[in-house]
């Protein structure tokens, strides 16, 4: 039997009937697999255990902001704790994974940053000695990055010599505002690289993307719509081909037959009943996280396509820094966008002499409202620059606010984590969510590698900003709350003994069960993923449309 029937005119499918492809999850992989299905003519059912983002509920706009966003909103699933999430266990972690279930996934929340991943990034092993290549290259995944930035709406200047040279953005730059021009002051002053920011977030109407007209509120939703988010950019079109979502409807097994192929799932409706839904191809698209935890509660003790062991291991979450720094110029740095008005490239790769492998991307952002300055970044003290700790709040408080709203900016550094498979995802022996299944526990310790790599690029950090004139600095490392990137845990490779699928997303115990989020990357980058995540699962379900014929199913 094969996937190879095309309808003459899309057809959404009734509930329950088997179809060609279901899809666990609605986020940027899922999304886009969804919609290239959906055109090629496929019967396709997403399953999404969030709903619609309510744009109106969204906070950005209003003078409240500040102080309901922070739970309303919160990235970490245990304090927002809505009904749409499942509780994570991390007793036994030192970041905290952060995920948003509904349609377009955890990037309701993201800050937009848009960054391909290096060519270096594929070649670890090769280059570095560590952690293992990638079965594909910069230069192969190229087109695909292409493509989807223009789907998306990236706004962006080509030309950044850290990168092979390429075409041009889909829209013109967003401003750099006083925030980016005071980061650059201090990279130049220091002879280091930095580039405008690029985002996806268009600067001019697109669909259904408005012009941004920079709140700076990105981390907690977009109220005007102009953060490209793919229940805007990708679901429109892909319900109007004919593909099938179903909200609020959590997946508890993957099931498969006596030859040990997968014929659909079970589910838990939006009123709590169990259902089933057969397929003849399931792709997993329910991040690093998610969907090992799926694939655990499958296939018995030891899991679905879990020959290798790896199911769940090799956690990769970019360990984080950042460093607050505040100067006697007005910034308005309550604007807009909050992602990246600059970035950094200069300690991305390998220098040996440092102490550490791989390296890290800096990305410059404003440092927001009187409640983001007042000790949002996680330290509970500052040292001024005559060497006095301060406590943030009583008597100094309006002080803190004075001489930091407005006049701040905030360095990002994303440190690339290597993987480890003490790292991982397991299932907890105690906790369940709402449904009486059994929550993830993260097992995950920030290795010696990180903490060298990002205390190399603190101190450098404060070259740059002192440099630049700061008369206040505030470092936060690692930042618990920033398990924003979730990789690794079903990885990629060639040899079904080391690795859990192949380059294609394709099981290797299941070959029609397919994974085609961050979970399957080998190494993590220093980049923020979801470029990269988007394009490879734009390369994989073309393949799979490609070659449905020769697909095996039950």
């Amino acid at each position: 039997m094969s996937v190879s029937q095309l309808k003459t005119k899309p057809r959404r499918p009734r509930r329950d009937e088997e179809v060609d492809v279901l899809i666990v999850g609605a986020g940027p992989s899922g999304s886009v697999a969804a919609l290239e299905l959906a055109k090629a003519g496929m019967s396709v059912v997403v399953m999404e255990q969030g709903d619609w983002p309510e744009y109106a509920e969204y906070t950005g706009a209003r003078p409240e902001h500040e102080l309901v966003s922070t739970k309303l909103w919160h990235p970490n699933p245990n304090v927002r704790d809505s009904p749409s999430d499942y509780p994570v266990d991390t007793s036994t972690t030192d970041i905290n994974p952060l995920m948003y279930a509904g349609v377009g996934g955890s990037a309701n929340l993201y800050g937009a940053q848009w960054m391909h991943f290096l060519p270096s990034d594929f070649r670890v092993r090769s280059l570095d000695g560590v952690a293992d290549d990638w079965p594909m290259s910069y230069e192969d995944l190229l087109p695909y990055q292409l493509e989807i930035e223009r789907q998306v709406g990236v706004s962006g200047l080509s030309g950044d010599p850290a990168y092979p040279p390429r075409g041009p953005y889909p829209f013109p730059a967003l401003p750099m505002g006083s925030v980016g021009y005071k980061g650059i002051e201090g990279q130049e002053k220091m002879g280091w690289h930095w580039w405008p920011g690029s985002n996806a977030i268009p600067s001019e109407q697109h669909g259904q993307l408005n012009p941004c007209v920079r709140r700076g509120t990105c981390l907690t939703g977009c109220p005007e719509g102009a953060k490209s988010t793919t229940d805007r950019s990708h679901w429109p079109m892909a319900l109007k081909a004919g593909a099938m979502l179903i909200t609020n409807a959590r997946v508890s097994e993957i099931e498969t037959n006596e030859e040990g192929l997968a014929t659909g799932v079970v589910y838990f409706d939006a009123n709590g009943r169990q259902r089933r839904q057969r397929a003849k191809v399931v792709i997993l698209c329910a991040n690093g996280v998610g969907t090992p935890r799926l694939l655990l509660m499958s296939g018995g003790e030891d899991g679905l396509a879990n020959s290798s062991g790896l199911v769940g291991k090799r956690l990769m979450m970019h360990p984080f820094a950042s460093i607050l720094a505040s100067f006697p110029d007005p910034l308005d740095s309550w604007r807009g966008p909050f992602g990246q008005q600059i970035y950094s490239l200069e300690f991305y790769e390998t220098d040996e002499s440092r102490g550490f492998v791989r390296g890290s991307k800096w990305n410059c952002m404003p440092s927001g409202g009187p409640v983001g300055v007042s000790g949002a970044i996680g330290s509970k003290v500052y040292v001024s620059e005559e060497g006095d700790y301060r406590d943030f709040w009583g008597s100094n408080l309006h002080e803190n606010v004075a001489r930091r709203f407005g006049h701040s900016l905030i360095w990002g550094i994303v440190g690339e984590d290597l993987p480890e498979e003490s790292n991982q995802v397991v299932l907890s022996s105690d906790l369940t969510d709402s449904d009486g299944l059994p929550a993830p526990q993260i097992r995950y310790q920030v290795n010696e590698n990180s903490n060298r790599l990002l205390q190399f690029n603190i101190d450098r950090c404060l070259e740059s900003v002192k440099a630049a004139g700061a008369i206040e600095t505030l470092v936060s490392t690692p930042v618990r709350e920033s398990g924003w990137h979730l990789i690794g845990t079903t990885v990629m490779g060639a040899d079904p003994k080391t690795s859990v699928v192949d380059q294609w997303g394709a099981a290797h115990d299941v070959p029609n069960l397919y994974v085609m989020d961050a979970s399957t990357f080998p190494t993590s980058g220093a980049t923020n993923p979801t470029a990269t995540i988007m394009a490879v699962a734009l390369r994989n379900t073309r393949r799979l449309i490609a070659e449905r014929r020769n697909q095996k199913v039950a």
